[in-house]
């Protein structure tokens, strides 16, 4: 439920506690049985509050300072812990204020439709060595939450810039002792479900921007994401494990994925977004280490990518196992994109890899209006020589030859099994897809009982 940000309070003095009666609403709904899902705890009991006075939980009403250099993460716990309580409460971020947080873990189950009302701006420690080594894979975690929304017109700032090494390289950035080799997300969200993501800005994390793991129920619209182009696996969006998903008109500027889709998500629908820099909307790397991936029921529509490492991809790993099937990527535009069309299930982020038979099955991809212009090559479709690609579509695809760039490469085409449709621009596209006899489905669907 949407709640209008109110006016802030000064009073720096914490609430007076209110007598609880008994919650007459009923215990909350269980979660999907395809999560993963916490051990049974009581749900806090709603509280006698009046809605219009003893709703909002201002952070500086417990005792935040919102200076940008006072540490105020148990302002921000005890806020937290007093709306948690009440049905429909909003925890307040007040505008023209900055409030360092140090990194939390924000717990649930609380009661329904719980607001973190982010006007303001929440600063990260910007010194590395000021992060506890056990607090390296996030900074604010949310868990267990049911009917949740973060919004406003706030900043959440990673302030990641002394963690990227100040390097465009990895292998640079590794040598520096003084950074661990694991860097935190900046806002995760883990086994919730119904949760709302709208209106805010996430700026220079340390790594990934905003994470959703073994969740589902998610709607991500009009957040602004951004961090320097050089900033290393600083992906957008990242979803692992997480089923319903929709993510929409937003802006995403980030040193990787703007939008990660990794393995047991399904049903995720990505559309009116905007990326670059950064290397595109991405499904994997999948399968690494002979791993089970499984990934379905993907629409990526209404997307524009400038100067972009990729468009649109698919990368596994070799050796994986598994499938992915049924994804559509359609109404692509692209802009000086390196490579606007891959599937590569030779994907390897290392100078050398093992070469392996296995691999993840890919069938049922769709191409669909994908025009614009690339800087390197228009499409490479890297199929394993075991698992071919099946029912692969190309339609209606208009690539030219940015006129930036002088030096370009053939398209590639390697054992991927489908059809093509006209206009296709180059128009050695129209060769590209092999016609399947039967056999390479076969293939695919003995890969789909792992899922």
């Amino acid at each position: 439920m949407s709640v209008e940000a109110r006016k802030h309070h000064t009073k720096k003095s914490k609430p007076r506690p209110h007598k609880h009666q008994k919650d007459k609403h009923g215990p909350e709904p269980e979660p999907d049985s395809r999560f993963p899902s916490p051990a049974p705890a009581p749900l806090p009991r709603y509280g006698s509050y009046n809605r219009t006075k003893s709703s909002i939980f201002d952070v500086l009403s417990f005792g935040a300072k919102g200076d940008g250099v006072s540490d105020d993460t148990k302002a921000l716990i005890a806020a937290w812990k007093a709306a948690c309580r009440v049905a429909g409460a909003t925890v307040e971020i007040p505008s023209e204020f900055k409030f360092l947080i140090k990194p939390i873990t924000l717990q649930g189950p609380c009661m329904p439709n719980l607001v973190l009302q982010i006007d303001g701006t929440l600063l990260a420690p910007p010194k590395v060595g000021s992060w506890p080594k056990s607090s390296l894979f996030q900074w604010i975690n949310f868990k267990w939450f049911h009917n949740f929304t973060i919004q406003g017109n706030g900043i959440v700032d990673g302030q990641g810039f002394e963690w990227w090494g100040g390097s465009q390289s990895n292998s640079i950035q590794k040598k520096s002792k003084h950074i661990p080799e694991m860097k935190p997300t900046a806002l995760r969200f883990y086994a919730s479900y119904n949760v709302t993501v709208r209106d805010i800005k996430i700026n220079n994390s340390p790594l990934c921007h905003l994470k959703f793991d073994s969740s589902g129920g998610i709607k991500v619209k009009n957040i602004h994401i951004s961090s320097p182009e050089n900033s290393p696996n600083t992906d957008g969006i990242h979803l692992q494990n997480t089923k319903d998903v929709e993510i929409q008109h937003s802006d995403i500027a980030c040193g990787d994925d703007c939008v990660s889709i990794q393995t047991g998500c399904s049903n995720v629908h990505i559309h009116h977004i905007n990326c670059g820099p950064g290397h595109g909307i991405s499904l994997g790397g999948l399968g690494k280490d002979k791993s089970v991936a499984c990934v379905s029921d993907i629409v990526v529509e209404k997307i524009s990518l400038q100067n972009t490492l990729a468009g649109v991809r698919i990368k596994t790993w070799q050796g994986g196992i598994g499938s992915v099937k049924n994804v559509s990527f359609s109404s692509i535009q692209v802009s000086d994109v390196k490579v606007p069309i891959i599937i590569d299930q030779y994907y390897c982020d290392k100078h050398l890899c093992d070469n392996q038979t296995g691999a993840v099955a890919i069938s049922g991809v769709e191409f669909n209006q994908i025009i614009g212009t690339y800087s390197v090559q228009p499409i490479h479709l890297a199929c394993s020589n075991s698992v071919p690609c099946s029912d692969v579509d190309l339609i209606d695809i208009q690539l030219k030859p940015s006129s930036k760039y002088q030096s370009f490469q053939q398209a590639l085409c390697w054992n991927s099994y489908g059809k093509s449709q006209a206009p296709l621009v180059p128009s050695s596209i129209d060769y590209c897809l092999r016609r399947d006899s039967g056999s390479v489905k076969r293939i695919a669907r003995s890969h789909e009982h792992m899922c």
